[in-house]
């Protein structure tokens, strides 16, 4: 037997570009359970669908992505992943979107396999990573001590523990950090998981804003 499609709310404020995030989701077997075209209406159709994944737009009129991505955050009950969509020049509203509790970003001119990509993976628990995209707004909003220091932020980490963070940034999946460490996935799991408690962080993506933000990864 089939498992259910994974369920998608397409939030955008142009109906074009709902409607083509729509074709190449349903084109790869995903359901989309609705459409919104602002903030206010995405927090509502996501208490009345409960969707498995938000593809959220930034700029937005009556509420924006951003604070419409926080109150996603709050609701009771189980929370959808909310994977944002932006442009190059948007950048301070990613940036904010992560901190308010998305999973990942995407340019919004991402292939279409990309996208599925991208929405099956945070749609698992993972996150959508994009370093580059990440090292261009930390260039930007946040300043950075020497690579050679280890931040206080980090002290209590295991050396292993500062190897996993960084291929976490880098966006390496589980099973990737493993092969290449020649470790089981599932004890990267459990490195991950430490790594989170440890550091207060929330995901894998504020894992990767910190080594960014600290210098454990150089800006390439």
């Amino acid at each position: 037997m089939n498992a259910d499609p994974l369920r998608v709310l397409v939030v955008d404020d142009q109906e074009l570009v709902r409607l083509g995030f729509r074709l190449i989701l349903e084109r790869a077997g995903l359901e989309v359970v609705g459409e919104a075209g602002d903030g206010l209406e995405a927090v509502e159709l996501v208490r009345e669908h409960r969707p498995d994944v938000v593809l959220m737009d930034i700029r937005m009129a009556r509420l924006d992505g951003v604070e419409a991505t926080r109150r996603i955050g709050e609701l009771v009950g189980p929370r959808p992943r909310v994977l944002v969509l932006t442009t190059f020049d948007l950048d301070e509203y990613v940036y904010n979107a992560v901190r308010a509790g998305a999973s990942g970003f995407l340019l919004k001119d991402v292939p279409p396999d990309d996208l599925v990509h991208a929405v099956r993976v945070v749609a698992r628990g993972e996150s959508m990573l994009a370093p580059t995209l990440i090292a261009r707004l930390l260039d930007r909003f946040t300043a950075r001590p020497p690579v050679a220091e280890r931040p206080a932020e980090l002290a209590e980490l295991t050396d292993r523990e500062l190897e996993i963070a960084r291929l976490v940034a880098r966006g390496l999946s589980n099973a990737e950090i493993g092969a290449r460490l020649f470790l089981s996935e599932a004890t990267v799991k459990t490195y991950v998981s430490r790594l989170l408690a440890k550091l207060h962080l929330r995901d894998r993506v504020q894992v990767a804003v910190l080594a960014y933000r600290t210098g454990l990864v150089p800006l390439d």
